[in-house]
């Protein structure tokens, strides 16, 4: 009877610790919201929507930052026309880096870090190709002559 009593005690305790989110994880979670808070701005910025879309989010997510960041020919030339939407472009790669690697500090477990980090590769991404875009515009006559 008392192991039988034990074993449930024990089955109580595991079911109401589950995953616990300390003060180390908040500071975290509060890093990564900053960072993310940051993209949607530079995303703005950079006349694009404040979120991707759900089909490049769906492309990236099992991506890293590097990969979905090579959207751009091999050694491609940023004219000074676009060079403000390819700052920002990095920008948000930077964040999406930043955001990645704390969401895997935090753990495959925790949804909200990997959420956030599939959301910035997925922006890192669009901003990419807003960028290589940008840059493979012809040029007008009067930039060509």
């Amino acid at each position: 009877m008392k192991a039988a009593i034990t074993l449930v005690l024990a089955g109580l305790l595991a079911a109401c610790v589950g995953p616990q989110i300390n003060d180390h994880s908040v500071d975290k979670r509060n890093e990564i919201t900053a960072l993310w808070t940051q993209i949607r701005g530079f995303r703005h910025d950079a006349g694009m929507d404040l979120d991707p879309s759900p089909s490049t989010l769906n492309q990236i997510r099992f991506k890293s930052v590097k990969d979905v960041e090579r959207v751009c020919v091999d050694n491609h030339k940023v004219p000074k026309t676009c060079s403000d939407v390819c700052s920002l472009a990095d920008a948000i790669c930077d964040n999406a880096e930043s955001i990645c690697t704390i969401a895997d500090e935090l753990g495959k477990g925790d949804d909200f870090a990997q959420g956030k980090c599939t959301d910035a590769k997925a922006s890192c991404r669009e901003a990419k190709q807003k960028c290589c875009g940008c840059s493979a515009e012809p040029t007008s006559r009067s930039e060509a002559f």
